[in-house]
């Protein structure tokens, strides 16, 4: 099969579009011919290599994938060859309390496909039973690759560590990544009022109409006097919070008396300060949070099929320019998913 691959750690020259040996299908596993796969800052992480992350070389990447099932297990009832399916990027053992619970994302052995796995940057790929869903039909290949990772893991972050609830304020930062366009549909769709920031009015405006009520241009309005003036002084009750050290003091400094903070990543700097005199004398309640339970990509789906989320895709890419595709991702140039299409 074809497949971009990178044999040591480095920039996005070390990406290969080559020949590699076709995966071999566990007895449990799904084997999917993928038509399309979404970027994400993961991609990046793993190419550049340890301390960020660390795999597997050679290594394929890429988390979010959509594709048509070409060999099921031996036995397998509902799932057929050509079923048009999604692939959940989570994986747990599937047997210890944690996963037996729905919650996966907290097993000791999880791994992300594309990550610890080898993922969609390529024709096949072969997963686990357990994560293949059927894609919903109104999506095309795509916008169904552009879904996964990023809309499980808002729906995790605010619905299941935050407890959203109606009427309350939420700071989503860096509204044109990934995370960010989802976390203002999701807000939305609970009930929540919505501040975004993106580091172009362009950008803003796409902001608006996914439906922020207010917007920050970080690069040129103070953030903390943004949303206090939003919020008459109070403070937000949610921060979305994934870019890291650029951003985690104004974040602190943002979020009202009694607010939560919840962080699923760190793409400016792992290395935050934290002033904890603001964390106990406005008792803030900080969230570490990672993917989200297998169960909640379904609650996502629905959302979709009842049109109170949509993808957003920013840019397609064939698979052989995938180097092209990370280097507008590292940019920050886009606005929803950057999607190869093989």
């Amino acid at each position: 099969m074809k497949a971009v691959r990178f044999h040591e750690y480095g920039g996005p020259e070390v990406l290969r579009y080559e020949d590699a040996p076709d995966p071999v299908r566990g007895s449990e596993e799904v084997l999917v011919r993928v038509k399309a796969c979404a970027l994400n800052h993961l991609d990046i992480w793993g190419r550049i290599g340890p301390p960020r992350v660390k795999v597997n070389l050679p290594h394929i990447s890429g988390s979010d994938i959509s594709g048509v099932v070409e060999e099921v297990p031996a036995g397998e009832k509902d799932l057929q060859k050509g079923t048009d399916v999604i692939v959940n990027p989570g994986v747990g053992c599937g047997r210890c309390d944690k996963c037996l619970s729905g919650k996966d994302n907290q097993c000791r052995y999880f791994g992300i496909i594309g990550s610890e796995f080898d993922g969609g940057y390529a024709e096949l790929v072969s997963v686990p039973r357990r994560n293949v869903i059927p894609k919903p039909e109104r999506m095309d290949f795509v916008q169904a690759a552009s879904v996964p990772l990023v809309f499980l893991t808002a729906h995790h972050m605010l619905v299941k560590k935050a407890a959203l609830e109606p009427g309350e304020t939420v700071l989503v930062l860096g509204a044109g990544s990934g995370v960010g366009v989802a976390a203002i549909q999701i807000a939305k769709a609970y009930g929540a009022n919505v501040v975004a920031t993106a580091g172009t009015d362009a950008k803003l405006r796409r902001a608006v109409e996914l439906g922020a009520d207010s917007v920050i241009n970080h690069n040129t309005q103070d953030i903390v006097l943004e949303t206090k003036k939003y919020t008459g002084g109070r403070g937000v009750d949610v921060v979305v919070e994934h870019v890291g050290n650029a951003t985690w003091e104004r974040s602190i400094k943002s979020v009202t008396k009694g607010g939560r903070i919840v962080t699923c990543g760190a793409t400016t700097g792992f290395d935050a300060t934290t002033d904890l005199r603001y964390i106990y004398s406005k008792e803030i309640s900080i969230y570490g949070s990672f993917m989200g339970g297998a169960g909640e990509l379904f609650k996502v789906l629905e959302l979709f099929k009842q049109r109170r989320l949509r993808p957003v895709v920013d840019r397609e890419f064939p698979l052989s320019s995938a180097m092209d595709a990370q280097i507008r991702m590292e940019k920050g140039e886009h606005f929803g998913k950057i999607v190869l299409t093989v």
